[in-house]
C-alpha cells in the first residue's frame, strides 16, 4: 500500500505563508506588535513539540511584549539585519549570525529593530502545556492549556 504524505518535507522558508492573526495578545497590546510579521514553519510540518517562526520586524518593530516563561524554553537566531535585544535592563545588539537563548523562568526579553531596514530571525520555542508568560511591564499573565494562549490580567480578570 503506498503512503500519502500531507506534510511537506522541505519548503524555502520565506515562501511560507504569514500568520494569519498578527497577535494572540489582546487588542490593547496586539496593536503594539505592527511592523511584525511571523511565518509559523514548525507548523508546516506538523510539529507538535516545538515551534519555529521565520519572523521580520520592520523599522520600529520589536518582537513581543517584554516578557519571560515558567516552563518554556526560547531562542534567536539572527539571520539578516542588526536588532536590540533588550533583558530586563540590559541592551545589546545583535547582528545577523547572533543568537541568544532565554530559558523557562530566566530573564524578561524582546527585540526592538531600532534600525533603518527589516531584521530577519528565526524564533524556537517548546509548546509546553502549563506554560505561564509574565509580562513585567504590563498588566498581563497568559497562560497556555488546551494548545492555546488565555491572557488575563494580573489580577486574574480575563481579557
Amino acid at each position: 500500500m503506498e503512503s500519502i504524505i500531507t506534510k511537506p518535507v522541505a519548503i524555502v522558508a520565506e515562501d511560507a505563508a504569514p500568520r494569519v492573526k498578527p497577535s494572540n495578545y489582546p487588542a490593547s497590546f496586539a496593536a503594539r506588535m505592527a511592523g511584525r510579521v511571523k511565518r509559523p514553519l514548525g507548523d508546516i510540518f506538523g510539529l507538535r513539540n516545538f515551534g519555529v517562526n521565520l519572523t521580520t520586524l520592520e523599522p520600529g518593530a520589536v518582537s513581543a511584549l517584554q516578557h519571560f516563561h515558567s516552563r518554556q524554553d526560547e531562542f534567536i537566531f539572527v539571520l539578516e539585519g542588526e536588532v536590540v535585544l533588550v533583558t530586563g535592563g540590559e541592551e545589546a545588539v545583535l547582528h545577523a549570525g547572533a543568537c541568544a537563548g532565554f530559558p523557562a523562568d530566566g530573564i524578561s526579553h524582546h527585540l526592538e529593530n531600532r534600525s533603518t531596514t527589516p531584521v530577519r530571525y528565526l524564533e524556537i520555542g517548546d509548546r509546553t502545556e502549563g506554560d505561564e508568560v509574565s509580562y513585567p511591564a504590563d498588566d498581563l499573565v497568559a497562560v497556555r492549556g488546551e494548545g492555546a494562549w488565555r491572557f488575563r490580567r494580573k489580577d486574574g480578570t480575563p481579557y
